[in-house]
């Protein structure tokens, strides 16, 4: 997962991708004949310092290598980043990146 941050005005915007083929239950159905096959993040957080700053549940309908952004306030330059995501089969990914 690659993350950049950046502070302007005490405001952090964040800009993370995560690397995910993301499968939704039509291509696992078409492939396979099973919609169980499908497979997609669920679950993203980002934490600074510990305290969670960004948590979404997800679906399906991200495309493949999904970008997230979002913005926070309360960190400094410097701060780290950290994130992680998790599959509808349980896969786990994360990146780590600095607020420059």
């Amino acid at each position: 997962m690659k993350v950049k941050a950046k502070i302007k005005n005490g405001i952090v915007k964040v800009k993370a991708m995560a690397k995910h083929g993301m499968v939704t239950y039509n291509q696992a159905e078409k492939k396979t004949g099973n919609r169980d096959s499908a497979n997609f993040i669920t679950h993203i957080q980002a934490t600074v310092n510990g305290e969670i700053v960004f948590e979404s549940s997800t679906s399906q309908f991200l495309s493949k290598n999904p970008i997230f952004k979002f913005q926070f306030k309360g960190a400094k330059k410097g701060d780290k980043i950290e994130m992680s995501w998790r599959d509808r089969k349980g896969k786990t990914g994360e990146g780590k990146g600095k607020v420059k």
